[in-house]
């Protein structure tokens, strides 16, 4: 999906709406937002809404950068209770703001699950369906046979136990965050793609790279820039606990409805696609260079998770002539796991680090730093916005820290 093909005027029935149906608690004040991801068009939404006189700034186009490469794999099944809280309400509000006008929400279970002889996985996937239990989570614990009968498609035998999650489904990360964007305008934001800024503080304020005499200055400014999040800071003296890493995926012909499933023994994600099917891993723990990095697939890459995508779905096809295309995008990673949310200084907030998970949390995100910023204590669903656990200063930002990926189960999820 391209720049032109974003609609700015408010016609859209679904998401213009309610601008006028209660308070304006942002008005008068002016937000810049920097990044035209889905969290950082979430929030332009969300705060154009409120009345905020808003513009949302990408150095690309819309959805140019990791969301448009997201796999678009959306579920609640969070071992801890913020992060359940925030993946079920990011559900709820892709499921109402979906529609045929607007951008598709399939309803789709999602399967994790642990091979025989894979004790580490099997028992943490038992720990975690428990505490999802716990937290309200509609997650249930199968062996290899209830599994089969559930989900013929999958290959059992060698499992020895999965977790299922009901509230799940998938979407396209690019046209969602299109329709957001369009939303935002629809309710009054601004658009400026293809325009990098910096950002400077004491006022917050934004600086166009390619005419610094256009400085502007706001009552606060979002960088929810991605794997540029970083980089942007630092253009204000501001440093975070952040490294990009690379990942891969793919799309192939086949005929998939049901379950996504996470195979955690073989590190790999599959889910249902329009073209066929979405498979990914190629996970490289090492920090890239967010200006300069490979976004085609490693050679070899395709085929050899192919291959390991047919073991756990064998009607699947294998075959090269199968893989439409491949790709590379990039994630973001913190020293703890959890993402960097909140105001990082005087005026100026932050939302990034997700391990991955940024896509599918970006519904909630987007509202509750919005919330954050126009001085809420509640989302209009009743969610606190305060983020204590996401505070992005409870970093240095000089940290030393290893990447681990996020789509991943381990000790981490029950400490």
């Amino acid at each position: 999906m391209s720049e032109d093909d974003i609609v700015t005027d408010d016609s859209d029935p679904e998401l213009a709406v309610g601008a006028d149906a209660f308070q304006q608690p942002g008005a008068g004040l002016e937000v810049a937002v920097v990044g035209g991801g889905a969290v950082g068009a979430t929030a332009a939404y969300d705060l154009a809404r409120q009345g905020t006189d808003v513009t949302l700034y990408d150095r690309g186009s819309i959805a140019s950068g990791s969301s448009g490469r997201a796999a678009g794999i959306c579920y609640d099944a969070f071992a801890d209770g913020l992060d359940a809280e925030i993946a079920g309400d990011a559900i709820e509000r892709f499921r109402d703001l979906s529609g045929d006008e607007t951008f598709p929400f399939v309803e789709c279970p999602y399967v994790w699950l642990a091979r025989e002889g894979d004790d580490r996985h099997a028992d943490a996937i038992r720990e975690q369906v428990s505490r999802m239990q716990d937290h309200g989570v509609i997650a249930f614990e199968m062996d290899a046979e209830e599994l089969a009968d559930r989900f013929p498609s999958l290959r059992t035998d060698d499992v020895a136990v999965a977790g299922i999650a009901g509230a799940a489904g998938y979407t396209d990360p690019a046209q969602y965050t299109a329709c957001l964007a369009a939303a935002a305008n629809g309710a009054g934001a601004t658009l400026e793609t293809k325009t990098p800024v910096e950002i400077r503080t004491d006022p917050p304020r934004v600086v166009p790279v390619d005419d610094p005499d256009q400085a502007h200055a706001v009552d606060a400014v979002l960088v929810a820039a991605g794997a540029h999040s970083r980089r942007v800071l630092e253009t204000a003296g501001l440093s975070i606990a952040m490294k990009p890493y690379r990942v891969q995926a793919l799309v192939a012909a086949g005929d998939l409805t049901e379950p996504m499933c996470y195979d955690a023994t073989g590190e790999f994600y599959v889910r249902p696609h329009p073209d066929g099917v979405l498979a990914g891993d190629g996970t490289e723990e090492i920090e890239a260079d967010p200006d300069e990095w490979d976004r085609n697939a490693d050679d070899g890459f395709a085929a050899g998770l192919a291959d390991r995508v047919v073991h756990r779905f064998p009607d699947l096809d294998s075959s090269t002539s199968a893989i439409d295309r491949s790709w590379a995008g990039l994630c973001t990673a913190t020293p703890d796991r959890d993402p960097l949310v909140g105001e990082l200084a005087d005026g100026i907030y932050v939302a990034t680090g997700f391990h991955g998970h940024g896509f599918m949390r970006a519904p909630a995100i987007g509202e509750r730093v919005a919330g954050q910023i126009l001085g809420l204590p509640k989302t209009e669903s009743g969610a606190e916005t305060a983020l204590e656990a996401f505070d992005p200063t409870r970093f240095d930002g000089d940290e030393t820290f290893e990447i681990v990926e996020g789509m991943t189960v381990d000790e981490r999820d029950f400490a």
